[in-house]
């Protein structure tokens, strides 16, 4: 499996995330209400069809989500809570194949007291293209998240 980390730190939310590690996801970027992530379609993430599972491609959107939401580091103040979804709306714009490298950008659009609204890119590249963050690919997903800030149980 590949472990997911950042330069060698692991966002907390991860540690126990086995569904992300089973993925493979690796985060590319991590700010205060953003989050980059990318990973590798191997061939049991594609559907019948032979492309990327939506199902896949939504558990993608929605780890770039949790990211963004959550942060890195938390101060003791926002360790005793957790930002989960509230509900999601994701349109899938064109397939993805196996082998592509796929990458999303999850960006926070507003915030006020408990709730807040991001915006989640979701792109494709052959793995020989080399996407970069600046370039990760032809988009084919587009996420909209709705978060809730909860108490810690």
């Amino acid at each position: 499996m590949v472990e997911t980390t950042l330069s060698g730190a692991q966002h907390h939310i991860l540690t126990n995330d086995y569904a992300s590690e089973w993925m493979g996801i690796e985060v590319l970027k991590l700010d205060d209400g953003h989050a980059t992530i990318r990973m590798h379609l191997r061939q049991e993430m594609l559907n019948g069809f032979g492309m990327a599972h939506g199902g896949m491609i939504f558990a993608f959107g929605d780890t770039a989500f949790a990211l963004a939401c959550n942060p890195a580091n938390p101060t003791p103040k926002q360790a005793a809570n957790i930002t989960v979804a509230s509900g999601v709306d994701i349109n899938f714009i064109k397939p993805a194949f196996q082998g592509q490298v796929i990458t999303a950008v999850a960006n926070r659009r507003a915030s006020t007291g408990r709730s807040g609204l991001y915006d989640i890119q979701i792109y494709a590249a052959s793995p020989d293209a080399a996407p970069s963050p600046e370039a990760p690919g032809e988009l084919i997903a587009e996420f909209r998240g709705r978060s809730r800030t909860i108490s810690k149980k």
